[in-house]
């Protein structure tokens, strides 16, 4: 089924707090998501240059979503565990060109 009506938003937080940034992503009409556990790696000189400490145990927070609503769950998301959090996000998405077993 071609459907490009959804994108793909991946949202990396600091270990512990995917659950929350799944709650944020809902207030702004997610559904719902899948949680995977990661490991990150860091260059010791990036931390030092914008002098960070950067956590290694992260987890990820896939949600597929309908293009329309995209902006506001990457907002959401931004504000509820963005960089300036005690969760370090980020997020990106990347456009569905196909998928199946979607239900609206």
């Amino acid at each position: 089924m071609n459907s490009n009506k959804y994108e793909l938003i991946f949202c990396i937080v600091n270990a512990g707090f995917a659950v929350e940034a799944m709650e944020a992503a809902k207030k702004a009409g997610a559904k719902g998501g899948t949680i995977l556990r990661a490991r990150g790696t860091a260059n010791p000189e990036a931390e030092e240059f914008y002098n960070i400490s950067i956590q290694p145990d992260k987890e990820i927070l896939w949600l597929i979503v309908p293009k329309d609503i995209k902006d506001d769950v990457m907002h959401r998301l931004y504000q509820d565990v963005g960089l300036d959090t005690k969760s370090k996000g980020i997020a990106f998405s990347v456009p569905v060109t196909h998928a199946v077993g979607l239900h609206e």
